[in-house]
């Protein structure tokens, strides 16, 4: 009968050493978390976030915003290769946080924009 127990005993140890972090056992995919940057376009993705974020301050003639205008392809390439923008966006490397006075963008937007530029910021 002790063995009986001990052998229990000890197979309920074993059990009871479970990895307890389950998002880390069992990532999400981006898709189920409801981020999807499978298909990634300047065009469809980036500017869609810039223009809900960014565009007030950071666009046309005058572009209040420093000078800086992201509201054109080149404009934004020349932010986005030098890491500004990612920066800016990240609050991260002494560049100024944005969107100025507002929230960070969510996560799914920063993988977004970070995807478009570790693609290689196609212009699509």
């Amino acid at each position: 009968m002790k063995c009986l127990i001990a052998l229990i005993g000890i197979s309920l140890l074993g059990t009871g050493c479970y990895y307890d972090h389950a998002d880390l056992a069992y990532p999400q995919s981006n898709s189920a978390s409801g981020c999807n940057v499978s298909a990634v376009t300047y065009s469809a993705s980036v500017t869609g976030i810039l223009s809900a974020n960014c565009y007030s301050c950071h666009a046309g003639s005058a572009a209040a915003g420093g000078g800086i205008k992201l509201d054109t392809y080149a404009g934004l390439k020349v932010y986005a290769a030098n890491g500004q923008l990612m920066n800016s966006v990240n609050h991260t490397g002494g560049i100024a946080a944005m969107p100025l006075n507002a929230a960070q963008l969510s996560s799914c937007q920063i993988k977004t924009i970070q995807t478009w530029i570790n693609n290689g910021t196609p212009n699509n």
